[in-house]
């Protein structure tokens, strides 16, 4: 990939591919490898090549979206039909994925970022070291011995259909 696309504007896989690899000081096909091997040891790592991986997924959606619009407005007349408009749409929606993902991929980059260094974060790391595998607190009332559904006495007659 190049490092400006056609209209000027910066390839976001690519800028944040460059700061991934600066962060964790190696290339993002040995990271990846580094993070299949144990993806437990080193948790933010394991989190941005999860990202970036949806990060590329979505670029490849973005980019697929944009050569089909552009095949169908070369086709048009001055006028545009709506399944071309759909596909105007269906670039839309790709660019607020992709850039919803980059968020994330930035946040997980920036360690002063909000949310990160709070209590709640604290409490959420503390959380994901342990053990527990169900709820902190109880989700639903305990049933009380009376209420245990009892079984309707059968009078040995079969109802007729």
């Amino acid at each position: 990939m190049s490092d400006e696309k056609a209209d000027g504007t910066e390839d976001v896989v690519g800028v944040l591919t460059e700061q991934i690899e600066a962060r964790f000081g190696m290339g993002m096909d040995q990271l990846k490898a580094v993070v299949a091997v144990a993806p437990a040891a080193h948790s933010d790592a394991t989190d941005v090549v999860k990202w970036h991986g949806l990060l590329a997924e979505s670029q490849a959606v973005l980019d697929r979206a944009e050569d089909a619009l552009l095949a169908a407005l070369e086709t048009q007349p001055s006028e545009v039909d709506d399944p071309t408009m759909g596909l105007a749409h269906r670039v839309n929606a790709a660019v607020a994925a992709r850039d919803g993902r980059a968020l994330v991929v930035r946040w997980l980059l920036d360690p002063g970022a909000p949310g990160k260094k709070d209590l709640a974060a604290e409490r959420l790391a503390r959380l994901g070291r342990g053990t527990r595998q169900g709820p902190a607190v109880q989700t639903s009332a305990p049933r009380p011995p009376s209420a245990a559904p009892t079984m309707a006495p059968r009078t040995g007659r079969v109802a007729q259909r």
